[in-house]
């Protein structure tokens, strides 16, 4: 029974934004728990978007030709336990950051399946909007359901709430609350 490996993919551009806030208390959470957090923050990577190539398709250990910063992230999420993919809504969906890491995860998908499909996952998603529907942060949560279910992902949870001034998050004890739990199912040790 080893310590629980965590990777989060941080799609936010700002460093103190109400993404990172529920972020750092997801890693408080996990951490207590004794499990390892890594943030990554994809506004600080040089992420180009796929090419459609399909070189990565032929083997289960090859990732994508295109060498970036998302060489780095393949070995992280292989290395992973469990993978949280947090991100504000901007026009009713993920960021351009969030929406460039999930198009390139395509190359984690081989002969075997894709590598996700093994790892517990966790999304946090933030939005200025009054509710997931007039935000349009359902069409993200959507997306997330449909694809993790088709790879077969032990989805932990997903959690997402209204925010719309930098910071203004730390007034949801609910939503903070909610990070923090998901922090800890995901550091929970299943061996």
């Amino acid at each position: 029974m080893g310590e629980q490996r965590i990777v989060v993919l941080v799609g936010s551009p700002r460093p103190e934004g109400n993404t990172t806030i529920l972020v750092d208390r997801l890693k408080s959470g996990a951490e207590t728990l004794g499990a390892s957090v890594e943030v990554v923050r994809l506004h600080d990577l040089d992420i180009r978007p796929c090419t459609a190539c399909g070189a990565c398709k032929d083997d289960d250990d090859a990732d994508c030709i295109i060498e970036d910063d998302m060489v780095e992230i393949y070995s992280k999420i292989r290395a992973a336990d469990a993978v949280v993919i947090a991100s504000p809504i901007y026009w009713w969906n993920v960021s351009a950051q969030t929406k460039l890491f999930i198009d390139r995860c395509d190359a984690l998908d081989g002969p075997s399946g894709n590598v996700l499909g093994t790892k517990r996952i966790g999304v946090i998603l933030v939005y200025g909007g009054s509710d997931a529907f007039s935000s349009g942060a359902v069409n993200a949560l959507r997306a997330f359901q449909d694809a993790f279910r088709y790879i077969g992902a032990d989805v932990v949870g997903m959690i997402h709430g209204s925010a719309w001034e930098a910071g203004s998050v730390l007034s949801n004890e609910k939503l903070l609350d909610q990070a923090s739990d998901l922090g800890r199912r995901l550091a929970e040790n299943l061996d």
